[in-house]
């Protein structure tokens, strides 16, 4: 095995340059003299720049220590900073990120392909240098994508956790994505709720696979992609968890018993979908369609947030407890300091207020 070229101990108060081990693009890391100490010792600065060579690096602590001289004047953002690029810097996160999946050579997760899709949505920061991107660089890719809410949703995602990773190597030292939001309604939340003709056929037709996956969200309240990661306590019949908001992935929902025997059938301790959010759409869009009821009286065609809509219907017509069912769906109580502080409910309790919801249609 070859080893690494020996290179000329650096003069005092130059900087010092870190091979940072294999595996890394640009793997020397270049770093200013140590000023600060600590009764543990000496704090290492943050890095100056990540380079390729040894050499780049004795490049840059060279014309650092010319212009702090006086002798030089350089321009910064076009000599000193050589942080990688947004694409090299994506590309190193996102084997970090899957290692598992992509040392074991297991198939594409559908977590991976919105990983990659949201990157490509953002291709005009691609060839950037990612210290020289700021705040208005990532809003601006936001602001120019044509997009549904979900896809941008997907972008600020993928921008929090790269910047979470680029600091954590010291890449950069501020998190511009922290502040970013999307600049359209969340069409997600739209939707039409099931009848109860409709829903009188889906109970008649509740031995489907399909069928019975809508019927647990019809009674559940859960967004489809909560189903992928939720945990489903069958002991204690309930659900724990849930997607988007921070009140919505903190929520407990009792598991109703019309549909309980159809979520243990189904569950073998991972996802009760059986398949990926996007298989399963297309799975619904055929079922219902071979049901007779694809489209909602409106004209618009079904779609499996409509479930989550039945489910707030069903809570309004059967007198749910208002707060509840707000808790049971995952809504935030906002400036209601009382019951977004103060009020505790048990799983029993939420249980008696869910079990308020009768199933006329079950044959």
């Amino acid at each position: 095995m070859a080893r690494r070229k020996k290179h000329q101990k650096l003069p005092n108060g130059f900087g010092s340059i870190k091979y940072l081990g294999k595996g890394r693009y640009k793997p020397y890391g270049v770093y200013p003299p140590v000023t600060e100490y600590t009764s543990k010792g000496p704090v290492t600065p943050k890095a100056l720049a990540y380079v390729e060579t040894w050499d780049e690096g004795y490049e840059i602590l060279a014309a650092r220590k010319l212009e702090n001289e006086g002798k030089i004047k350089i321009q910064n953002g076009v000599y000193i900073d050589r942080t990688p690029t947004f694409k090299e810097v994506y590309e190193d996160f996102y084997k970090e990120k899957y290692r598992n999946e992509l040392r074991e050579g297991k198939k594409k997760t559908s977590s991976m392909s919105s990983t990659q899709v949201a990157f490509k949505n953002s291709s005009a920061l691609h060839d950037i240098q990612f210290g020289q991107i700021k705040y208005k660089d990532l809003q601006d890719v936001l602001n120019a994508c044509p997009l549904k809410h979900s896809s941008l949703e997907l972008i600020v995602s993928l921008m929090h956790q790269m910047y979470k990773y680029a600091i954590k190597y010291d890449i950069v030292d501020k998190d511009y994505s922290s502040a970013l939001f999307i600049p359209i309604p969340d069409d997600d939340e739209s939707g039409v709720p099931f009848t109860d003709e409709e829903l009188k056929i889906l109970w008649k037709n509740k031995d489907d696979f399909v069928v019975q996956m809508l019927l647990i969200m019809c009674y559940s309240g859960y967004r489809i992609k909560a189903f992928t990661n939720i945990e489903t306590n069958l002991d204690g019949k309930y659900f724990k968890g849930g997607v988007k908001t921070k009140a919505s992935k903190e929520r407990i929902v009792p598991i109703h018993s019309c549909i309980f025997d159809m979520v243990k059938a189904r569950y073998n301790g991972k996802n009760l979908l059986g398949c990926s959010v996007r298989d399963f759409r297309n799975k619904m869009y055929n079922t219902l369609s071979s049901l007779g009821i694809a489209n909602a009286a409106t004209g618009a065609r079904h779609t499996p947030h409509d479930c989550r809509h039945t489910f707030s219907a069903l809570c309004e017509r059967y007198e749910v407890n208002e707060n509840d069912r707000k808790r049971m769906m995952g809504h935030s109580f906002k400036s209601d300091i009382t019951n977004a502080k103060y009020s505790h409910r048990t799983i029993e309790e939420l249980r008696e207020q869910i079990e308020k919801i009768k199933t006329p249609f079950i044959i």
